[in-house]
């Protein structure tokens, strides 16, 4: 599935109650279109936008379940080259929860052929309540979030070379048989909000 919205307007990557679902501040910089909107506002962008983005994904699965196979998920992002003032070293970044049937050999094709590749890198995979967790960690189905630093693939050429390799690593596992098994890994994300509860 992809989104036909912008991140800057609402997040569909992150749980729908999240205070950064809507930012209104980014990375120092104040969001225009987002600095003054109401609750009224990111509820109709929550109905607009977010919920049936969310549906799509899960009606998806659920009729590639329904047929025989259960699918594999791959969430596709990118990543600024630099947060805070501080130089983002990682080209690629594989996040996991605990579900690491796609994450830990990915990481290793990507650190094979001498790419800085981020392990939970640049951010944590164990976000509850986003796309992942939503759409595959609480069905059991193996996933990944990928991370690609955006001034690597801000071009056609660079966009078409690391779709290729990422290709390339993803086709030998998506065919695996374990990869269509539906298994529950838990998760740390809900491990954690579990002891602050």
């Amino acid at each position: 599935m992809l989104s036909t919205f912008s991140r800057i307007l609402i997040d569909p990557n992150r749980d729908e109650n999240d205070p950064t679902l809507v930012r209104r501040l980014y990375d120092g910089a104040i969001v225009p279109g987002n600095a003054r909107i109401d609750a009224a506002e990111i509820e109709r962008r929550r109905a607009r936008y977010f919920r049936p983005y969310r549906a799509a994904i899960l009606d998806r699965v659920a009729a590639m379940t329904a047929a025989g196979r259960a699918p594999a998920i791959v969430s596709l992002h990118s990543f600024t080259p630099s947060m805070q003032g501080l130089a983002r070293p990682w080209e690629i970044g594989f996040l996991w929860d605990v579900d690491d049937r796609l994450a830990r050999p990915l990481i290793a094709a990507f650190r094979a052929l001498g790419v800085p590749t981020g392990d939970n890198e640049p951010y944590d995979g164990a976000l509850e309540g986003d796309t992942i967790d939503s759409t595959a960690t609480r069905l059991g189905l193996a996933n990944v979030l990928v991370e690609t630093r955006q001034d690597l693939i801000g071009t056609r050429e660079g966009a078409e070379l690391w779709a290729d390799r990422l290709g390339d690593a993803l086709a030998p596992l998506l065919a695996l048989p374990e990869i269509a098994q539906v298994r529950h890994y838990g998760s740390r994300a809900h491990r954690r909000h579990l002891a602050g509860a």
